[in-house]
C-alpha cells in the first residue's frame, strides 16, 4: 500500500487511519499497553507524516525506521511500552530527548501538557518544527541543541523521555529531572539492552527494569572512556 502525505481523494487517508489501527490492534495492545492517552494518541497522530522522505511507507512496520547511521525511530511497540512505564500525565512537563522529525513529541504532546523537544541535527529540527505546526500542535517546543545537554532553560521536567538507548545518563541530564519526576531510557550493555524506568528522589535517580529492547545508543551518552596513567 502506498503512503502519502496528502491525497486529495481521501482514500490513502482512509488507508493510513486502518493501518494506525491495525499498529495498534496487532503490535501496541498485545504488549499489555492498554492506557487509554497512549492508545488514543498513537491511534491519532499520523506516524507516516514524520517518516522522512520514501519512508512514509515503513511507518506502521513493527521495527525501529532508521533517520541516519546511529539514529532511529523508535518501533511502535517499543516506544508505546516506554510511555507504560514511564507514565506520562495531563499535567506533565515533558522533555522528549531525540525527537527526529517529530512523531515522540506529537505523541507526547496529546498526553501532557507541554513538551519540550531537543534534537541536535539541524535539518530535522526545522523539520519537526514545521511538521508540528502544520498538524497544529501548540504545546510543543523544539529546540535544536545537543541531545546531552537537554534543555535545562525549560526545567525542571516532570517526565524525560530518550529516542534511543544510552550507555550512560549524562548528570546535566538527570539534574533536569524535578524531585519525584520520571525519566525512561533504553539501556544497551554490548548487544544487550534493557527499558529501564528512573525515579528521581532528591538528587537522586533510582531505577528498575521494565523490559527488554534495543536501539542505537544517542550521540552524547555513549560510555565515557576511562583515563589511562
Amino acid at each position: 500500500m502506498t503512503l502519502t502525505k496528502q491525497d486529495a481523494s481521501g482514500s490513502v487517508m482512509a488507508d493510513t487511519a486502518t493501518l494506525r489501527r491495525t499498529m495498534v490492534d496487532t503490535q501496541v495492545r498485545p504488549s499489555d499497553v492498554t492506557k487509554f492517552p497512549i492508545i488514543e494518541a498513537m491511534l491519532s497522530v499520523p506516524r507516516e507524516v514524520y517518516m522522512p522522505d520514501g519512508k512514509e511507507g515503513l511507518a506502521y512496520i513493527g521495527a525501529h525506521v532508521g533517520l541516519a547511521p546511529g539514529r532511529v525511530i523508535l518501533d511502535p511497540r517499543v516506544f508505546a511500552k516506554m510511555l507504560d512505564a514511564v507514565d506520562i500525565g495531563q499535567g506533565d512537563l515533558v522533555l522528549d530527548l531525540g525527537c527526529g522529525m517529530g512523531y515522540s513529541t506529537a505523541i507526547l504532546a496529546r498526553m501532557a501538557q507541554a513538551v519540550i523537544a531537543v534534537e541536535e541535527v539541524a535539518d530535522w529540527a526545522a523539520e519537526a518544527e514545521s511538521l508540528l505546526g502544520d498538524q497544529g500542535v501548540d504545546n510543543a517546543v523544539v529546540i535544536k541543541a545537543p541531545l546531552a545537554e537537554g534543555g535545562a532553560r525549560h526545567g525542571p521536567y516532570d517526565a524525560i523521555v530518550l529516542n534511543g538507548a544510552v550507555a550512560r545518563i549524562p548528570a546535566a541530564i538527570a539534574g533536569q529531572l524535578k524531585t519525584g519526576g520520571r525519566i525512561v531510557a533504553l539501556f544497551m550493555d554490548g548487544a544487550l539492552g534493557e527499558c529501564r524506568v528512573g525515579h528521581k528522589s532528591g538528587a537522586r535517580i533510582t531505577w528498575r527494569m521494565a523490559f527488554n529492547a534495543t536501539a542505537p545508543v544517542l550521540p552524547g551518552f555513549e560510555v565515557t572512556p576511562g583515563f589511562a596513567f
